[in-house]
Parts: C-alpha cells; structure tokens; sequence
C-alpha cells in the first residue's frame, strides 16, 4: 500500500490529477488501473486525490498501462520523487495540525493569496511578539511555553515567502476590530502596525482596512483564505477554518462567492493608500 501523509505536497497533488487525467485520456476506469497494481480501487482513487504518497514502483506500471513513452515517464517520475520529499514545514510536525500543514503547503505554491481577517493581523505579516501574545492568550488551544515557541517558530519560517523569488502576491483585507481589540501591550501593537506599514511598502502586498463607519460588508461570517496557482492543474482553492480543524474548498461555485466577496469587500473598505494612514493614526493613539 503506498505511504500515508498527514497533509499532502502540492506536488503530490498535481501528480495526482495528472494521473488521474492520463487514466482518462487512455480510456480506463479506476478499477482497470487497480487491476494493473493487484490493489483495490480505492488505493488509485487516493493516489489521485494525493491522499497517499505516490510509490514510484505503482507510478511506473501506470504509466507503463497508460501508454506514456519511456521520455515523458522519466519526467514524470523525476517530479513525482521530487513531490514526495517532506515540505520542510513538516520539522513542526510536533505541533502542526495535519489540517493546516496543506495549508502551508498551498501557501508555499500560490501566486496569489487573497485573505480576509475578521479578527488577527494575518501570519504572514504578524511579529514575533504578536504573535507570541496570540499563542499566550489560548488563541491556539496551547500554554505550553515549548510549544508556543514552536509555533512562533514555524510563523515567523512562513513569512520567508514574502521576501523570496518569486513572490505571490498577498492581499489582505483586515477589519478594524483587529486594531480595536488589542493584542499584547501597546508596545506589541505599535510594533505590529509597524511591521504592517512596512509590509505595505512591498510592490507584490497589498492592505486594506475595512472601517466601522463603511459599515457592513459581505464578509462579516468569518475568515478564509483564497489560494490562486499558475499551475492549470490546481483550481482556485478557498481555506476555512474553525476552532478544531478546517475545511477546503474548490468546487467552482463555493470558490466564485468567496472572489465575489473579496472583490465587494475591497471595494468598500480603505484603499491601499487610505489604509497607510489609518494605519499611522492607529498607532499614534497607542
């Protein structure tokens, strides 16, 4: 049986439609596939939705029965051990929930990350000391001081993809509860908007705030994230979360809301610029 994660790569799951898609295009049902392996059809079912990781000897006697020349084979099973390499968020395994190692797993793959966040200064943008006065206050079900480091630790790791190559572009509409109800002391929320302002200077970041006085927007239910990948493979993807896990999106309509959403709440709350002297004035009452 081909190993088990407990959260996919994006690798893994881009190989997995594309086997999915070559099974297809060759005409056979998932049953015909198991066949070719003696397995059942659920394991090419799991392989496909990257539920498991993909053990190369079963990749090669696929392709084999769907016939893809030795060339395009080759290439494939380069990628497909390239995706079944740990992400290296997988060191925090300790304390990462399975739900959301995908989630950094899709972060790390995006182009574009669109967020709404009713209620904290998103992760990617928070300090160090935010974030620990986040992890303190119970936000993560956490007082461990060991784990509330590690959690810290993997945080701050994650914003590395903001100042690498290659970028996605971040948007982030953030209410203005998140500055109205303070986090830490007015130290860590000065160095907070501090971050945020510099954050803003970014040409791929992009902040807005929505104000009390624009009144209400579309997206008062709660959170989410939504993911968009330059590979053709991986749909428009939306992140949800709750207090005990989290749910993924992608079927077409769910995530078209969502877009629909982002685009009305943008329209109303603070432009970028407007945003950047909310901002300062913010602080200056800290």
């Amino acid at each position: 049986m081909s190993e088990p994660r407990s959260a996919p790569t994006v690798g893994q799951v881009v190989l997995g439609k594309r086997l999915q898609d070559l099974r297809e295009r060759a005409g056979l049902k998932r049953e015909e596939a198991a066949k070719v392996l003696r397995v059942a059809a659920g394991t090419i079912r799991r392989m496909e939705t990257a539920e498991v990781a993909l053990k190369i000897p079963y990749v090669q006697l696929l392709l084999n029965a769907y016939g893809i020349g030795d060339e395009e084979s080759r290439g494939f099973i380069e990628l497909a051990e390239e995706a079944n390499k740990p992400g290296w968020w997988q060191r925090f395994h300790d304390v990462l929930p399975g739900w959301f190692s995908m989630y950094v797993s899709l972060e790390g793959a995006a182009s574009l990350i669109r967020s709404y966040e009713p209620h904290f200064v998103p992760g990617l943008l928070q300090t160090e000391e935010y974030a620990r006065a986040i992890m303190l206050s119970g936000a993560v079900g956490q007082t461990d001081p060991e784990e509330i480091e590690r959690h810290v630790a993997l945080r701050m790791e994650r914003q590395a993809l903001l100042t690498q190559p290659g970028s996605p572009r971040l948007w982030v509409i953030m209410d203005e509860t998140v500055f109205r109800r303070p986090v830490g002391s007015p130290a860590v929320m000065r160095g907070q908007i501090d971050r945020l302002l510099e954050g803003a200077q970014l040409p791929h970041v992009t902040l807005q705030v929505a104000e009390f006085a624009s009144g209400h927007h579309p997206g008062t239910y709660g959170p989410f994230v939504l993911f968009r990948f330059a590979v053709p493979e991986l749909p428009d993807m939306v992140y949800s979360e709750y207090l005990t896990g989290a749910v993924y999106l992608d079927a077409r309509p769910e995530v078209a809301s969502h877009l629909e959403v982002l685009d009305r709440m943008a329209a109303q709350a603070a432009t970028a610029q407007r945003t950047k002297e909310i901002l300062k004035g913010l602080r200056k009452e800290l």
